[in-house]
């Protein structure tokens, strides 16, 4: 018998993403779950309760209602701090102008001119939006300031977030995001420039990134990036094959990433490689959307790769802080079910961040959950343009309802 201070009753369905369930969801239907400490120390079926869990006298008891719960959603690719607005251009690519990696440096002037207070109150409130959309773990890049003092500025924030929200971050730098106007032309000399910055970010950040796509920066330049980032500790992440077949994707696969984001552009060899590498390939269906061009899910599922789902929110391609949308376009367009959503856009997620503490609802895991507004989780893709997020749970204490 497990002692607990949480206790949730009355699902119709509990998502644990694990072996506990009846099918490869770990479904448990009509289930019941305890939690002590933030963490799931029990999962069952409701006669089973009384016999294995202890509940605590000033326990805190949840109702589902007949409603479905799933893992706390974990977006595994997110740039969640940066000042301004990119309305214009996307007005003008949804008219017809291709979309290039240029536009990130109207974001960059308009985030060096912020106040840091200012940085910290939009991110702040982007985390709010996460968190009523039922994400409890985010990655959060930095990237939109482009020199030293800046991006470590960045770092500080998302930190500083970090500490003071109930939204976890995975903090991720991302100093090689674009080339800024000051070293135009000399796109060599910047990359020379980010690789002595990367132990700067060691303590501050726990993974290293790379746009290496083209208008950004070549296989061999990322290269250096990232393995500057590796001998300073920091994990590898990689913006691959987004807008071109970059040479990101091989990359990703030689240097061991965590994860390899976007694969717009994937061949079934590179497939094979990043699955070999145990690589996770992290899409983002809402940045696909918007550039007209889907990743071939279905061939990255073929060669054996893990798949993760994230919504990509940045102020050019993704502005949206709903991951939920992600998941309905992935179901729509992307040849993933809406098991397969679901599983991505949490353990596989969590897998992308190396993590086995989220992103499922098993004994030892974060007590970190979402009651949907729906009794079955298939809504999520199903009954796409709202909200389902109707209670969120972050380690045993109610934050939305």
């Amino acid at each position: 018998m497990v002692r607990a201070d949480f206790l949730l009753t009355g699902a119709s369905q509990i998502v644990t993403c694990s072996e506990i369930g009846q099918d490869a969801l770990g479904v448990v239907t009509k289930g019941t779950l305890a939690a002590a400490g933030g963490e799931v120390v029990w999962v069952g079926d409701q006669s089973q309760l009384a016999s294995a869990v202890e509940l605590d006298e000033d326990a805190t008891v949840v109702d589902a209602l007949g409603k479905a719960v799933v893992p706390g959603f974990v977006d595994a690719h997110t740039h969640l701090v940066f000042a301004g607005q990119r309305r214009e251009e996307f007005a003008e690519r949804a008219a017809g102008r291709s979309y290039s990696a240029g536009g990130i440096l109207d974001t960059v002037s308009a985030t060096r001119a912020a106040s840091t207070d200012e940085l910290l109150s939009l991110a702040r409130a982007r985390a709010d939006a996460m968190l009523r959309h039922g994400t409890t773990t985010a990655e959060a890049k930095t990237g939109y300031a482009l020199d030293l003092e800046g991006e470590l500025r960045l770092l500080s924030v998302l930190t500083t977030l970090n500490d003071s929200h109930p939204l976890d971050l995975e903090i991720t730098f991302l100093p090689a995001h674009a080339l800024p106007e000051e070293f135009e032309g000399r796109p060599d000399d910047f990359i020379d420039e980010v690789v002595g910055w990367m132990p700067s970010a060691k303590g501050l950040a726990r993974w290293c990134d790379v746009f290496c796509d083209i208008g950004a920066f070549d296989a061999d330049q990322s290269a250096k990036v990232l393995d500057a980032g590796k001998r300073a500790g920091l994990g590898v992440r990689i913006h691959a094959n987004e807008l071109a077949s970059s040479g990101g994707a091989g990359l990703a696969a030689r240097m061991g990433a965590a994860s390899a984001d976007h694969l717009l552009y994937l061949s079934g060899a590179e497939a094979s490689s990043l699955a070999m590498a145990g690589t996770v390939g992290v899409v983002c269906p809402v940045t696909a959307l918007g550039l007209g061009r889907f990743p071939d899910v279905p061939l990255m599922k073929a060669n054996g790769m893990t798949v993760a789902l994230a919504s990509d929110f940045n102020p050019g391609t993704a502005y949206s802080e709903n991951i939920q949308f992600a998941i309905a376009i992935a179901t729509r367009a992307m040849g993933i079910g809406p098991s397969e959503a679901l599983f991505a856009a949490t353990k596989g997620a969590a897998d992308s961040l190396r993590r086995s503490d989220i992103g499922r609802l098993v004994p030892g895991a974060k007590a970190d959950m979402v009651v949907l507004a729906a009794e079955d989780f298939r809504d999520l893709g199903y009954h796409a343009g709202v909200n389902l997020a109707e209670v969120v749970i972050k380690g045993g204490s109610i934050y939305c309802l």
